[in-house]
């Protein structure tokens, strides 16, 4: 039978059985190249194997150097010796695995008298005689997830993400009193804030994803985050409007834009909280602290992007409460995550979604702005142009201060 003539209301068995066969059959030709090998005939004798170890992360305790060792290539790889300081050193691999597959990781304890504020050279060896360094730049003990650790990190995101914001929200009883020109303006400088942020994003983002092992797709999976979070948000947008338009005591147009853009920029603040604890967990002291500084400074403003759509409304204190905290709070997870348990992986994936809600967020004030006028037109006037300036500049000035 022919799926010309394949009845229209076919039972459902044949109709899973004419989707599933052709992914039996896909599988099997799969089995048959992985068992029969068929794969390698081209390969040529004597060829050595493809071995690209990538060592993730150094962990520095009181018992020694931990290192975090994956295995990117797509030959095995056997650990053979590791040497510190140009220096044969004992260690032992988790679960007693030294030998790698494609993906395969192992944690190698290595009992080695690290000296504090000094640097260190680890090199592995694997059993080709190929050689893997990773660099310790200044030798500090890394943050564990005790109670005082928690307590740091925790009064570290309340000082960059959860005060600054709080403090940019204290703008809204002067947002209140600009007339309508002056409300186009302070919009327009949200603009440039956030365009600035989006910006920012991107390019980190970018760079944490080409840091990552290359089986990892790091671009790839920074991108389908992006994409990910901009369609949430622009479903979740819709809804809440939806919501409103059903319910008379609804929120308001600018109560889902300023949350709308409250949630964008606690993506962006987690991966600033996870850059803030990665920098601490690996030791660079001195670039934790001048993140501090710079974002503390920098994330001032993002309180007064989340108040600026609510210049014609009336909202509670406990609204305004939940925006700080939305934009806020994030920052915390974000250092404790990066700091204590940091995933390169998880940092990809958080700064993608920053990046995908905060330009979800642009298109939506540019549409509120716009109205009926085309952007082109609403945006060539002097006012506006001079506000989208503005915000743009007044992030890259804070943003200089984070280096």
């Amino acid at each position: 039978m022919t799926l010309e003539t394949l009845p229209a209301r076919a039972p459902m068995a044949r109709i899973w059985m004419l989707a599933i066969l052709p992914l039996a059959l896909l599988a099997g030709l799969l089995f048959f190249l992985m068992r029969s090998g068929a794969a390698g005939v081209v390969q040529q004798e004597g060829v050595p194997p493809v071995e690209k170890l990538v060592i993730q992360r150094a962990v520095l305790g009181p018992s020694g150097i931990q290192l975090s060792v994956l295995n990117d290539g797509p030959d095995p790889v056997t650990i053979a010796q590791v040497t510190v300081d140009d220096a044969y050193w004992a260690f032992t691999a988790s679960d007693n695995r030294t030998r790698l597959g494609h993906l395969g990781r192992t944690r190698l304890d290595i009992p080695y008298p690290w000296v504090a504020g000094e640097a260190h050279l680890v090199k592995v060896m694997t059993s080709t005689g190929t050689t893997f360094e990773h660099e310790i730049p200044v030798a500090v003990q890394t943050p564990s997830a005790e109670p005082k650790q928690l307590v740091a990190f925790t009064l570290i995101g309340l000082y960059v993400g959860v005060i600054p914001v709080a403090l940019g929200l204290m703008w809204f009883p002067l947002v209140k009193r600009l007339g309508p020109v002056g409300l186009d303006v302070l919009l327009a400088v949200t603009l440039g804030l956030l365009l600035f942020l989006l910006i920012d994003t991107g390019q980190e983002g970018i760079e944490t994803a080409e840091a990552l092992p290359g089986s990892y797709q790091g671009l790839a999976l920074f991108l389908a985050s992006s994409v990910g979070a901009y369609l949430m948000l622009e479903a979740f947008g819709a809804w809440l409007k939806n919501r409103r338009s059903r319910t008379e005591a609804g929120a308001s147009r600018g109560w889902v834009l300023a949350l709308l853009i409250a949630t964008g920029i606690g993506l962006h603040n987690f991966g600033e909280g996870l850059a803030i604890g990665a920098a601490f967990a690996l030791g660079e002291v001195a670039l934790g602290t001048l993140l501090v500084i710079g974002f503390t400074l920098h994330n001032t403003t993002e309180g007064l992007a989340i108040v600026a759509p609510l210049a014609r409304e009336r909202p509670s204190l406990g609204q305004l409460v939940r925006l700080g905290a939305i934009g806020g709070l994030p920052t915390i997870a974000g250092a404790w995550a990066g700091g204590i348990v940091y995933s390169p992986v998880l940092a990809v994936l958080f700064l993608g979604f920053g990046a995908g809600a905060i330009a979800q967020v642009l298109l939506q004030i540019a549409r509120q702005m716009a109205g009926t006028e085309s952007l082109a037109v609403r945006f060539s006037s002097p006012p506006v142009m001079g506000g989208l300036v503005a915000g743009f500049l007044i992030m890259l000035a804070t943003g200089m201060l984070v280096g």
